[in-house]
């Protein structure tokens, strides 16, 4: 007997409670899909179906055989589905979402990069800085900066980042210079918004934190924001060091405080690529995700690819 082929008989039935419209969707004779859960029947030895002249009543034992038969056969069919996907060349929509600021600073160049790698591989690349439902929302890959904590995902780490405190010349030239972590207080503050009216920095320096309070001259939710504003002279600005790398290099911006380490959440945080744990890998999901980690990955790579253009030099990833 085609055992997998009796389940999605039974679940059928279930379904329509009818052995005629089952046969019509499977393309074989009545009698044969009557025959086929009559075995199923007897190699159980529990009675699934109560059959009359009129109508089909799953039994107590039959309900709960296809409910487990619904999980069973969504992962055979999904995973007939990966391994389609890997014996076939890399191809389909690939959905990606992405925390704003390394969306937006790392992301396009290495997906244009890799798409003249893999051209049937198409992105859909979306920047929030809301969490998402990785099933719910159908993501395929979410770059986010904390460690993921729901259950049915894997998580692959590229980098742990810090956060810098800059701001620019011009503005530090007409304030108090700032030596300690108390001095932000008599400095303009722009702050990233989050749930609540009070904001904090934490500031760490060894084994011993501190946590200052202060009211923000701006606020934004909005990385891309803050840092214009922290350009123009208007105040200090805690952003991730792959954001403002670039700028402290070219001496528009200046790093305060470099002995501490100092964040507005915890000191946990980096870039994680986060999908769905599966029993396989789709390829565009995996080459993708191989491809940034290629580029990204590591205490220095992650500054060197901020705004940086990848093309067919780059080594394809294994």
């Amino acid at each position: 007997m085609d055992r997998l082929r009796a389940m999605e008989l039974f679940l059928s039935i279930s379904q329509t409670q009818n052995f005629s419209e089952t046969a019509r969707r499977f393309g074989i004779s009545a009698t044969a899909v009557s025959r086929m859960i009559t075995d199923t029947e007897n190699e159980l030895k529990v009675k699934l179906l109560l059959r009359s002249t009129r109508q089909v009543v799953l039994t107590e034992s039959g309900q709960e055989y296809a409910r487990q038969l619904e999980g069973i056969l969504w992962r055979i069919n999904e995973l007939r589905g990966n391994i389609t996907a890997i014996s076939t060349a890399p191809q389909g929509l690939l959905r990606v979402h992405s925390r704003t600021m390394f969306g937006l600073g790392v992301l396009p160049p290495l997906i244009a990069g890799f798409r003249k790698l893999y051209p049937d591989i198409h992105i859909e690349l979306t920047l929030t800085e809301a969490a998402v439902d990785l099933r719910r929302n159908q993501i395929d890959i979410d770059f986010r900066i904390s460690p993921p904590v729901e259950a049915g995902v894997r998580r692959r780490m590229l980098f742990q980042s810090d956060r810098h405190l800059v701001a620019s010349r011009d503005y530090l030239a007409t304030k108090p210079p700032l030596k300690r972590p108390e001095d932000i207080l008599v400095h303009d503050c722009l702050a990233y918004q989050l749930p609540g009216d009070e904001y904090t920095w934490r500031f760490k320096q060894q084994e011993e934190t501190s946590d200052i309070a202060f009211k923000p001259r701006h606020v934004s939710n909005n990385g891309i924001a803050l840092l214009e504003l922290a350009r123009m002279g208007e105040g200090l600005v805690l952003l991730d060091d792959y954001t403002v790398h670039n700028d402290i290099h070219q001496g528009q911006l200046v790093r305060l405080l470099p002995d501490h380490r100092i964040t507005n959440k915890g000191f946990d945080e980096g870039m994680y690529a986060t999908i769905l744990d599966t029993p396989i890998t789709p390829a565009k999901i995996r080459l993708f995700m191989d491809f940034v980690a290629e580029h990204v990955a590591g205490t220095e790579r992650r500054f060197s690819a901020h705004g940086k253009t990848f093309g067919l030099g780059s080594s394809t990833p294994a």
